[in-house]
């Protein structure tokens, strides 16, 4: 087990580029695999020692109070700090430095990552560094900023290098970061970077930042596209994400006229009605109907208390708790308590907000946003 107890989860990010469906919920809470995305980060932090978290959020943490019976079960104490305004990625952490021990952990709340965070403190503690900052490698580097290592520690910061001019610096900073107290409590209160000032202030004041390189899946889920791409990631199961344990795994079913085919991973009290077809991966969450005739997946998960009213074809989509559909879908994400009535026609790649309803013979343009509690009508 890690012997660091403490992290620190920075979750305050507006999530304008997830509108609408932000604007119901806060990013870190958006459902992943029917779950709030932070539920399972939470869970697999659990898993590896940590006991205690810190969540760095806006200026509301009611929502994110939701969190804590569930990380209770799981042996971990959770503890909201809010940003009344916005402090950068690192002015919040350092408000809070009090409520964590010596060494801690630092997560960005929007990245998908199966990082096993115990090697991370194991190198970071052999090297009695200052701070460690997980890395990823990355082919194109000119669309990041570049950690140079010289071995294994940090030495400079090259932003948006053009390929090739960097010869052997391909890392990137991933998101993760093991932290001494020391190493942030030289800086003032207030809004703070991690990026541009607190790592190249601390290499260029000769402090020991170590880069721990990772082969872990890191990527964010900052827009619908990597939202979906996330999602399809695990499904295919190039990572195991914890919130998938709530339902139960099906590799093939056929009997009352439905068949399952692949992974397939369903809720309590799933009904799936005569001549459904389920091509996972797929997850469908507790007491949702899908409907005679429907054919669902692959690549989709569809939350708790939906209804599919069939026959229609539901594809490579992300489709929250309480929402009743009834026409076709495809690389679409629905927001909670959405109404999409019979004879629809939905573009590829729409999201829309929760609680809209969008009616009969309505047509909704490839790649277009509806807002939530929005009427569009045929």
């Amino acid at each position: 087990m890690t012997p660091v107890r403490d992290a620190m989860i920075v979750a305050g990010g507006a999530g304008t580029r997830l509108h609408p469906l932000t604007a119901t919920t806060p990013k870190p809470l958006l459902p992943f695999c029917n779950a709030p995305f932070l539920q399972g980060v939470i869970e697999r932090l659990a898993t590896q020692g940590i006991e205690r978290v810190v969540l760095v959020v806006g200026a509301d943490i009611t929502p994110f109070r939701s969190l804590t019976d569930r990380a209770a079960t799981q042996g971990v104490t959770v503890t909201c700090v809010a940003e009344p305004e916005p402090l950068d990625t690192a002015g919040g952490v350092r408000v809070a430095l009090d409520l964590v021990g010596d060494t801690f952990l630092v997560l960005n709340g929007d990245v998908l990552t199966d990082l096993d965070v115990r090697t991370a403190v194991d190198a970071h503690v052999r090297s009695r560094a200052d701070a460690t900052i997980v890395l990823t490698r990355v082919e194109d580097t000119s669309t990041f900023g570049v950690c140079v290592r010289d071995g294994t520690r940090i030495v400079d910061f090259v932003e948006k290098p053009a390929p090739g001019t960097l010869p052997g610096q391909d890392t990137v900073n991933a998101g993760t970061y093991v932290l001494e107290r020391r190493a942030l409590e030289t800086f003032p209160r207030g809004s703070l970077s991690f990026e541009r000032t607190v790592f190249p202030t601390l290499v260029s004041g000769g402090a020991h930042v170590e880069g721990f390189v990772s082969s872990a899946v890191w990527t964010d889920l900052g827009t619908p596209e990597r939202l979906r791409d996330g999602h399809r990631r695990v499904l295919d199961g190039e990572l195991d994400w914890p919130t998938l344990a709530a339902h139960r795994r099906v590799l093939h079913m056929a009997g009352d006229g439905a068949e399952v085919h692949g992974d397939v991973w369903l809720g309590n009290d799933v009904v799936l009605d005569g001549d459904v077809v389920v091509r996972g991966p797929v997850v469908i969450g507790a007491r949702t109907r899908i409907a005679a005739g429907s054919i669902i997946g692959p690549h989709v998960t569809i939350g708790a208390d939906a209804r599919v009213h069939g026959p229609v074809r539901i594809r490579s989509s992300v489709v929250f708790d309480r929402v009743d559909v009834a026409a076709p879908l495809d690389a679409a994400i629905v927001g909670f308590d959405a109404h999409i009535a019979a004879g629809a026609q939905l573009g590829s790649g729409v999201v829309v907000g929760g609680g809209a309803v969008i009616g009969a013979g309505a047509r909704v343009a490839h790649g277009a946003t509806v807002e939530p509690l929005e009427h569009v009508d045929g």
